[in-house]
């Protein structure tokens, strides 16, 4: 059996938003109790990552390091249609994901302990972000 189901998160800008509980929600509605959940967001300047869910100084220092692989205005960016973070937008979605795969088990994500789903908002301005959800398994 197949499900796939949208929704959408309304950022504030750069950053990481938790999105755990509405992927959770979504496989358990889908009724499927070992499988597989991928979820991908439409989208080339916000990404996804499986990352640290207690402790925020995880996704800070993220921020910080991204920040220093692809920073805001470079003179050598030629892309720079929407403004100075446009660019960098782009490289920090292709060095992290635009989708993940989490085993199901039991009719839940098969997380760790300390693991969540965040969406990352690479643009300095909010956006509306759209994430397809697909459950497959039985």
């Amino acid at each position: 059996m197949i499900t796939q189901k949208n929704f959408q998160i309304a950022t504030q800008g750069r950053g990481s938003t938790n999105i755990t509980a509405e992927v959770e929600r979504i496989v358990a509605a889908s009724g499927i109790r070992t499988g597989l959940c991928h979820v991908f967001v439409e989208h080339t300047s916000a990404s996804l990552m499986l990352c640290e869910n207690a402790d925020p100084s995880v996704r800070r220092d993220l921020e910080y390091f991204l920040a220093r692989l692809a920073p805001d205005g470079d003179p050598a960016y030629e892309h720079s249609m929407e403004g100075p973070d446009d660019m960098a937008a782009h490289l920090r979605t292709i060095l992290t994901h635009s989708d993940l795969t989490i085993p199901v088990r039991d009719g839940r994500c098969a997380l760790g302990t300390w693991q969540g789903v965040f969406l990352l908002e690479h643009r300095t301005h909010p956006h509306h972000r759209r994430i397809t959800v697909t459950v497959q398994g039985e």
